[in-house]
């Protein structure tokens, strides 16, 4: 949905729990263990000391996943331009043999107070609690064979790139391999190696903008420069550049495909609009800052995915309409009632284990998780594995809460 300066500060959450240098790449593949990610005392825990945890997921493999950090020292960072390129925090989720590999963190201690503190939640949950959120990835867990598709993943406007996580681990289970960024100074915070914790300096230039149609436009030059981001990450993990992961062989490049939430979603699009080895796409409630191409994405698939208020046809967000337009291959626009902003992230999941849910976004955690999981990998397995899925074509019993919309 369209967010403006007036709301900027608050873009993230809307629920109440809401190197070794090879060319222009920097890499680094070690997980960072818990004394690495403390700074300072553990935060009390809440909710009865309860541990929160990324629900089962659905599919045959286990899952494994690889931290890596790049630096593109072709490009400027648009945020900070004295930085040295522009950084990305990547994590590689993919299809794994069972029985390997060490648990992962779901963020660092560091990065969970930076999201609490953001969000004013103290006393709702506890940074060490958010932290320890029980994953299912394995670090350094042994792939399984054969060539898988790849999706990538871009987060919302100053949400961490672990907001995805029960996406990313569930399309990781089903045979994808997912790669899943943070866009330095775009989050509350996000740790780097050398112990740096970047915050969003972008915050301040997009709250600085001095009318909406500035804001807008600073949004849409995010967006463009994110897909810059992801063909820089398509050209390490497809052979056009160094190589930035050991298990690049199992992806198939010619099964790649682009999803996000809120700005991520923008970012699909426009990588599609930009890099022709991006196949297919889809928009988690994401306005559209920096539009869809007049002349289409050359007949490619795209899934529009959001809320009932604000992204249905007529709504207050109307690059919905515009753009659906524009869309020139195999299209879905669905809402989800009941559903907010954040509906599509792991927030309203994890709320909903704490007994919490948003009263202007009543669908419940589990509902929030189920719907989104199953039809963004309903859309990838149709589009880049070509397998039918019949929850695409019509509404299903199974799924009272969405609506499919075919605006003219």
């Amino acid at each position: 949905m369209i967010r403006t300066r007036r709301s900027a500060a608050a873009v993230v959450l809307g629920v109440v729990l809401p190197l070794s240098l090879v060319g222009a790449y920097v890499a680094n593949g070690e997980e960072p263990s818990a004394s690495q990610e403390r700074d300072g005392a553990e935060s009390p825990r809440t909710g009865a000391g309860q541990r929160l945890a990324i629900p089962d997921l659905s599919g045959p493999y286990a899952v494994g996943r690889d931290t890596r950090h790049l630096v593109d020292r072709e490009r400027r960072d648009i945020w900070v331009p004295k930085a040295a390129g522009r950084e990305l925090m990547l994590s590689l989720y993919y299809p794994a043999r069972a029985g390997g590999g060490r648990p992962t963190r779901y963020m660092t201690h560091a990065e969970a107070k930076l999201l609490i503190e953001g969000q004013k939640l103290g006393g709702r949950v506890g940074a060490g609690q958010l932290a320890d959120t029980r994953t299912h990835a394995r670090a350094g867990a042994r792939p399984v064979a054969g060539k898988h598709p790849l999706v990538v993943l871009s987060p919302g406007f100053t949400a961490s790139r672990a907001t995805l996580s029960l996406l990313s681990e569930e399309l990781a289970s089903r045979g994808y391999v997912v790669a899943l960024l943070d866009h330095a100074y775009e989050t509350f915070g996000t740790s780097f190696p050398g112990g740096r914790t970047l915050t969003c300096v972008a915050c301040e230039t997009v709250e600085s903008a001095p009318t909406d149609k500035a804001e807008k436009k600073v949004l849409a030059k995010a967006a463009t420069n994110r897909a810059a981001d992801v063909s820089f990450v398509l050209d390490g993990l497809l052979g056009r550049g160094p190589s930035v992961w050991k298990h690049a062989s199992m992806i198939d490049p010619k099964r790649v495909g682009a999803a996000g939430h809120s700005l991520g979603g923008n970012t699909a699009a426009r990588a599609m609009a930009t890099d022709p080895r991006v196949r297919a796409g889809a928009n988690l409630d994401g306005t559209f800052f920096a539009p869809v191409p007049r002349k289409g994405l050359n007949g490619r698939p795209f899934l529009m995915l959001g809320t009932q208020k604000g992204h249905s046809p007529g709504g207050e967000d109307t690059t919905w309409e515009r753009d659906w337009r524009r869309l020139n291959g195999w299209k879905r626009w669905l809402t989800v009632a009941d559903s907010g902003h954040f509906t599509f992230t792991d927030l309203p999941v994890l709320a909903g284990q704490l007994g919490q849910t948003d009263p202007s976004a009543p669908l419940s955690g589990k509902r929030s998780g189920e719907i989104t999981t199953t039809y963004v990998a309903a859309f990838f397995d149709h589009a880049l594995r070509g397998s039918a899925r019949p929850v695409l074509d019509r509404p299903t019993p199974s799924n009272p809460e969405v609506t499919f919309h075919e605006p003219r």
